[in-house]
Order: structure tokens, then sequence, then C-alpha cells
């Protein structure tokens, strides 16, 4: 039998925001009941690990950088397009006309994707500097927990921010790190 996988190519599904994970399961029942996995190779659901403070412990969740979307790796031919619209949550694939043929996405854009998935994965902390010196904030952890404050200065090596918080009309010079506050 001669492998199908170099017909594969990559289409983005339109699926109900928040339920990416169950729609994947579903997906992947399916493919496997109707005995479909030469025509399915993946599917993916684009995320990225994001760090915040709770109870003084730092804490990584994955974030969906693509809510409402799955991305499939799949050789559409014959039934399985429909197959795959007809999946409880899947509205449609994105690019396609009304009842017309699934776009495939181009090499590009995926690699592009899936270079960031990748990078992701290998890089464990990869926050960047989202602040600006002389911007309001919003402490989140330690003792002035929901007091606003003002950035000072950013030290991007330690990944610390010195703040100035009004407390009783008196300024209180404070040090917080990147995970102990969040923009307003």
């Amino acid at each position: 039998m001669e492998s199908t996988v170099s017909e594969n190519n990559w289409y983005v599904l339109r699926v109900m925001g928040g339920k990416e994970k169950k729609t994947r399961l579903f997906i992947e029942k399916e493919i496997d009941r109707l005995n479909l996995n030469a025509f399915v190779s993946q599917i993916l659901i684009p995320t990225e690990k994001v760090y915040q403070i709770k109870n003084g412990k730092k804490v990584s969740r994955e974030k969906n950088f693509f809510p409402g979307y799955l991305l499939i790796e799949a050789n559409l031919t014959g039934e399985v397009p429909h197959i795959i619209r007809g999946i409880q949550n899947v509205m449609g694939f994105l690019g396609s006309t009304k009842g017309g043929d699934p776009v495939p996405m181009r090499d590009a854009e995926i690699n592009k994707i899936l270079g960031r998935v990748d990078e992701m994965a290998l890089t464990d902390e990869n926050v960047s500097i989202p602040f600006i010196a002389g911007e309001t904030v919003k402490v989140i952890d330690g003792p002035f927990n929901s007091f606003n404050a003002e950035i000072e200065s950013i030290d991007e090596q330690k990944k610390k921010l010195k703040l100035i918080v009004k407390i009783f009309g008196r300024k209180t010079p404070l040090e917080l790190n990147f995970m102990q506050v969040e923009k307003i």
C-alpha cells in the first residue's frame, strides 16, 4: 500500500472557542472509528506557556494563541472533509467558500506557526519585557497586592521592576519581579 503522507497538507479548522481540546478528541475518535488514520496525520492546538504568580508561587499555564482554531495535517480527499465538518463543535475550514474545497496553508505560514510552537517548547521561560518606565501597573502579589504602582525603572537581566506605590499620599519605593505585577 502506498503512503499518502506526501499528499498531506496543513489546514486551519474553525471550532467553537474554548472547546479546542474537546473538539480535537472528537476528531481523533471519529478518525479512529472510521479507520481514516492514513488521511489525518496530526491535529495541533497552538499553545504557548504563560507564567504568573499565584499565592507567592510561580505558576505556568498553557495559553492558546489561536483561540477557536485547530491546525490539522491531512489529505482531504473523498469524504474526509465532509466527515471532519460534521464533527461536533467544528464550524468549518478556514479559507473555503461555503461548500467549497478547504484551502491548504502555505508552507511559510505553517513553518512560522510550527516554529513558534517549537520555540515555546525550547525556551522554557521566554519572558518578553512588556513594561515601559512611567507606566502604571497593578501589583498582584505580596503585601501591596491590588495596589497600583508606577514603574520607575526596569532591570531586564534580573527581571525586576523598581516601582513607586502611593500609600496614604506618600510615595513608597518597591522592587518586584515581572511576575508580581500585571498591566492595567
